[in-house]
């Protein structure tokens, strides 16, 4: 198979995707930083100088996938319709597991987009973290799978699981839903870091109906009535009124502080 980055010369060049058809692409990739099992408590407990760390990387991860085409000299500039940054503490291989999904309708792929992603997140990490650990180790990113194209689907032999959100789109099965997230010390307070809320569930489709629909179902959720929890929807701060719709992220999470 010809490598489509280069020309009859031989040169680097970008491949011309105009005449391609517009098809609907996904990629998820994902990574990991090892660090000292100290370092993980640390960053779990919300104790890390800079802040809430897995907020920080979050961001950086979306901004970066957004912005692919500036780092990555052949990669075109793309309309991503949808980013999610996850994350998961591996406490038995003290070690944070980063995973990206990257979407579009267009006509080209989206594998880097979300690799870049996947890096910087873990480099933001390590920026983070590194006041207390320098040792740590960014290892093992690539492409777990990809959907769409001329060339078919890929996924890689014993990939990661993929998340309940995304495993409804693979299989095709989508169900109206709200992915929302629980960060620092309310991650902790709930006792898991997210859900899925079904939009059926919802007797109004604001956030004051995400907040009712969880509260029905758990008095751990009481903690969204507390006057200092705040909430972004795809990483857009809102309040209760605002509205929200299939395919949305919404967080929950006390005042950050940084520096």
């Amino acid at each position: 198979m010809p490598l489509t980055h280069l020309n009859a010369r031989g040169e680097a060049a970008m491949v011309d995707v105009g005449d391609k058809p517009t098809t609907q692409r996904e990629a998820v990739a994902s990574g990991r930083i090892v660090m000292q099992p100290a370092t993980l408590a640390l960053l779990s407990d919300g104790k890390l100088p800079k802040g809430d760390v897995l907020a920080t990387a979050r961001i950086a991860g979306i901004q970066a996938a957004k912005r692919t085409h500036e780092l990555i000299p052949l990669c075109h500039a793309l309309a991503l319709t949808k980013v999610t940054v996850d994350f998961d503490l591996n406490w038995q291989e003290s070690c944070v597991e980063v995973s990206a999904l990257c979407r579009l309708s267009g006509q080209t792929g989206v594998e880097m987009e979300a690799l870049t992603a996947v890096s910087v997140a873990c480099l933001t990490l390590y920026d983070m973290c590194k006041a207390v650990d320098k040792g740590m180790c960014i290892e093992t990113i690539q492409l777990d799978s990809k959907r769409g194209g001329q060339r078919g689907d890929y996924r890689r032999e014993h990939a990661p699981a993929v998340s309940a959100e995304n495993e409804q789109s693979v299989q095709g099965a989508e169900v109206p839903s709200v992915h929302v997230k629980f960060l620092a010390e309310l991650r902790e307070r709930v006792g898991d870091s997210e859900f899925m809320v079904p939009l059926k569930q919802l007797e109004q489709g604001d956030i004051a109906g995400v907040k009712r629909a969880l509260q029905a179902q758990d008095a751990r959720f009481s903690v969204l009535n507390e006057k200092r929890t705040l909430c972004a929807i795809n990483q857009v701060m809102a309040n209760d009124a605002a509205p929200v719709t299939d395919g949305d992220e919404v967080a929950f999470f006390p005042p950050v502080t940084g520096g």
